[in-house]
């Protein structure tokens, strides 16, 4: 009988798992809701079975998930409610961004470079635009203080007049700046056109920070963006980052393992990363003196030997590198209720 019943609850419930294409598509909720029916199945079928007494720790638990799962639900958007107090948003006044969209993505397997594929409605870097030039700025006006002071959109050179009616749009803004062969030259570059758009022309005034930002990473909220900014602000450079799931196994050649590394010693780390404009100046120096090699920009800052403070994001602040990224942005876009974005 009680099988039975809870065979007509669920019906109730008109609750619908569907099987996904690519098991990157099943998102946090759904499987929240399908961890709650078979907790309650299960329950129900224990108690036929098995004192009442022994059981009450199960319909515990089912009852734990079940409103740990209608907050998830319920809960307001990161992306867009404001941070817990007004200390959690720092004045972006002497901050400027840094759009990375140089690179060709050519582990995507697709004819254009990844931050131009369509993510849902809109290419992938305008995720990033939007946010950094509408939401955050939206932001920044309810918790009382001063927006970004420049975006710097670091674009092939080919693809500039498409979007120039964005730079046209958001003048005094937003600017283009050529990348560099690697990394470390977009990053050179944009930095010298942020000083160049920002500055009094002698060196004084302009922003003091930048925070230089993949636009490959079109799911990173406000308020990681708040935090790793307050931190750069009190250590002089921060990068967002999440302790590593995966054990990490180190290979020599490839097919033998030669250690383990102890994984509760390992981040990943994630953009933005924030630095003094004036140490990353510093560094390049020295990169270049020295002919040290570098794979982010807190590097840079590591080379110099002072600190650079990990700042915990989000998992979801993931990178778009392969195909099956996409879907996991999609139902996570998909989750956040994100709306079209428009531009122009």
């Amino acid at each position: 009988q009680q099988l039975t019943t809870t065979k007509k609850k669920s019906k109730t419930t008109k609750t619908k798992i569907k099987h996904p294409k690519s098991h990157s598509t099943m998102t946090p909720s759904r499987l929240s809701t399908a961890a709650i029916i078979c907790l309650q199945l299960l329950t129900s079928l224990t108690s036929a079975f098995v004192p009442s007494s022994q059981i009450s720790g199960a319909q515990q638990l089912t009852t734990t998930i079940s409103k740990t799962h209608f907050t998830h639900s319920t809960s307001k958007n990161p992306l867009f409610s404001s941070a817990s107090s007004d200390n959690d948003t720092p004045d972006f006044s002497n901050v400027g961004f840094l759009i990375l969209a140089g690179g060709t993505g050519s582990r995507m397997k697709a004819n254009m470079p990844k931050q131009f594929l369509t993510l849902r409605s809109s290419p992938v870097l305008h995720y990033s635009l939007d946010l950094f030039l509408e939401k955050l700025p939206a932001h920044c006006a309810e918790m009382g203080v001063s927006p970004p002071a420049m975006v710097v959109l670091v674009m092939d050179p080919k693809y500039q007049p498409e979007y120039q009616p964005i730079v046209d749009k958001y003048e005094g803004k937003l600017a283009f700046a050529n990348p560099g062969q690697e990394r470390q030259g977009s990053v050179e570059n944009g930095l010298k056109k942020l000083v160049e758009t920002t500055g009094n022309g002698d060196g004084s005034g302009g922003c003091d920070f930048v925070a230089v930002h993949d636009s490959a990473r079109p799911l990173v909220t406000i308020p990681e963006i708040c935090h790793v900014v307050s931190d750069a602000k009190e250590y002089g450079a921060a990068v967002l980052g999440v302790p590593c799931k995966a054990t990490i196994k180190e290979s020599e050649d490839g097919t033998l393992v030669a250690r383990t590394i102890p994984r509760s010693r390992l981040w990943e780390v994630h953009t933005p990363q924030v630095v003094k404009v004036e140490a990353l100046l510093r560094g390049f120096e020295k990169v270049e003196r020295e002919s040290l090699e570098v794979t982010d920009d807190v590097s840079i800052i590591e080379a110099l030997g002072e600190p650079v403070k990990l700042t915990r994001g989000e998992y979801t602040n993931l990178k778009i590198t392969t195909p099956e990224d996409m879907d996991v942005a999609d139902a996570i876009l998909a989750e956040r209720g994100v709306d079209e974005i428009q531009l122009v």
